[in-house]
């Protein structure tokens, strides 16, 4: 004890902060960093390392899925917040570790990541100090960072040149579906499988299915804005507050496929019931059908199956000339028929 002292802090040093742990714990440290003369002779040489406060992160989230790019914004923003109350100031480093499979680590690439996420945005905003890559040389930190941020994402921000896989599902047919176009013998080829519960959970269920069936690079559709928001966050995501087993289990799935993915995926969402010309709209409008309630499946009448489909999406008379190949006045005669 009279050799060795420990202190609240010293107030000639600055504060710094590091990210530390293993998702989905993570934590933070602020400490600050003593320089120490180092002796081959002095064994017993000062520890230069200040531990200061530690870090933690909530247990009850607001979101079931959080993205590890926004847990780290929260133990930044925690971090600047006590620092401010501790020294009146902001800290002089945050250390966060990154990922280094891409190459060299540039400004570039650093002002990307914030560019790209709005919570570190938010958790920086007005920070004057450093950022760092590197952690300080110490044994803790060895021990203690297991996580590293990855700049490098399986999810492309544009349309790929690849297959399209369309998903659709219904809440009353519980029919859950998967649908794209064989591009070898261009024949539309479909995965059907019935799922009880909601028409989000009978989707995602379909998204899993694809992520599963197809390890290639294609584009995702879904009319549904929950699946595809989702599936836009999956990657690498922790789960939280999600009482439902068979949702739970749904998104664990999804979670673990999209992390351990190596090929690109895109992912977009459509409105359903949409009578736009195009393949995008045709193939959803297959998903849809496929989907629907056996009293509203394909008959084998197609004057018939146009006008159920009229009945069901209100397409146009050209729409349905483009679809069922009909006449224009057989087209007119079923838009001329419908009361709406």
């Amino acid at each position: 004890m009279a050799t060795r002292q420990a202190n609240r802090c010293k107030s000639d040093l600055p504060f710094r902060f590091i990210i530390v742990g293993k998702l989905p714990h993570l934590d933070g440290m602020i400490f600050q960093w003593e320089r120490v003369e180092k002796s081959t002779k002095d064994k017993d040489c000062r520890d230069p390392l200040l531990i200061i406060e530690w870090v933690l992160l909530s247990q009850h989230r607001s979101k079931r899925m959080t993205r590890p790019q926004e847990l780290v914004a929260e133990l930044i923003r925690k971090a600047r917040t006590w620092i401010r109350k501790l020294a009146g100031s902001d800290s002089e480093c945050i250390h966060i570790p990154i990922e280094k499979n891409l190459g060299q680590i540039t400004k570039a690439i650093l002002e990307h990541l914030i560019h790209e996420n709005e919570a570190l945005q938010f958790a920086l905003d007005s920070y004057t100090g450093q950022i760092s890559i590197h952690r300080p040389a110490h044994k803790l930190f060895r021990e203690k960072i297991q996580f590293k941020l990855s700049l490098k994402s399986v999810q492309s921000r544009r349309p790929l040149k690849a297959l399209t896989v369309f998903t659709d599902a219904s809440g009353t047919s519980h029919k859950s579906v998967i649908t794209w176009k064989n591009p070898q013998t261009q024949q539309w080829e479909n995965d059907i499988v019935e799922v009880e519960g909601s028409p989000q959970v009978a989707e995602l269920a379909a998204v899993v299915r694809a992520f599963e069936k197809f390890p290639e690079p294609f584009n995702l559709v879904t009319d549904s804005a929950c699946v595809a928001g989702v599936v836009s966050r999956a990657e690498q995501a922790v789960l939280s507050g999600v009482s439902n087993s068979a949702l739970f289990n749904l998104l664990s799935k999804l979670v673990n496929l999209i992390s351990h993915r190596e090929q690109q995926f895109d992912v977009m969402h459509i409105r359903s019931h949409t009578d736009l010309p195009g393949f995008i709209a045709e193939g959803n409008r297959r998903a849809d059908a496929l989907a629907a309630p056996v009293e509203m499946a394909p008959l084998s009448d197609i004057f018939g199956q146009a006008k159920i489909s009229h009945q069901l999406f209100h397409q146009n008379a050209p729409g349905l000339v483009h679809l069922f190949h009909l006449t224009r006045e057989q087209a007119w005669a079923i838009v001329s028929m419908c009361p709406s």
